[in-house]
């Protein structure tokens, strides 16, 4: 039975290089197969009580990447923001890219805004994408969201990444060693199963001791 939507879930989607290498692939084909693995999430959200969902794409780190791949990533981010916007707005998903947009080609920007603009009427699921977005910096400038109930971060790795600092102050935090690509519905429901599970206490005692 779908649960009503008020989560909201952040994910760092980390793994998408390394799923390509072990498999003889060069990196683009695991951010293709990455982008893939959005479009899953997306779909399954919303049945799962989410209604706000933060996806961390591109830090502001990522720069230091090499130039081509890079360049890739953000043709990769044009490119989908432009086929997807439509499916989006079909099924009531309102997307909101966050982070710096100056140092972002054109196109890449002109694609933001006209998807977002496409998009705006959606109540089902608010889905944003963090694309040269650093937690420090939004920290500085007062662009802060909503906090984070549940924050998942696949590949392996444990740690926050300079992802939504201020708002995971009190998110329950759940590492995962698949790789992004692989990600799925079941996983992003064994996340929120897990999540409901956990006694969330804000520095309180457990409701037993305190009585």
């Amino acid at each position: 039975m779908q649960q009503s939507t008020s989560l909201h879930v952040a994910i760092i989607m980390d793994g998408n290089g390394r799923w390509a290498t072990r498999r003889g692939l060069p990196r683009p084909a695991g951010h293709r197969a990455g982008a893939a693995a959005v479009r899953r999430v997306v779909e399954a959200a919303p049945g799962l009580g989410i209604g706000q969902l933060t996806l961390f794409a591109f830090s502001a780190d990522n720069w230091r990447r090499p130039p081509r791949e890079v360049a890739y990533l953000m043709r990769l981010f044009a490119r989908h923001l432009r086929t997807e916007a439509a499916e989006l707005t079909r099924t009531g998903v309102r997307l909101e890219v966050i982070g710096r947009r100056d140092r972002l080609a054109p196109v890449l920007v002109a694609a933001i805004a006209a998807a977002e603009r496409a998009t705006a009427g959606g109540t089902r699921l608010r889905l944003r994408l963090a694309v040269d977005y650093s937690g420090r910096a939004a920290i500085r400038a007062g662009a802060l969201l909503p906090d984070v109930d549940l924050l998942i971060r696949t590949g392996g790795e444990q740690r926050l990444s300079d992802f939504l600092l201020w708002e995971a102050a009190y998110a329950e935090l759940y590492f995962t060693d698949r790789m992004w690509p692989d990600v799925g519905a079941a996983d992003l429901a064994a996340a929120v199963q897990a999540f409901h599970a956990r006694e969330r206490r804000f520095g309180g005692l457990p409701e037993a001791a305190a009585g």
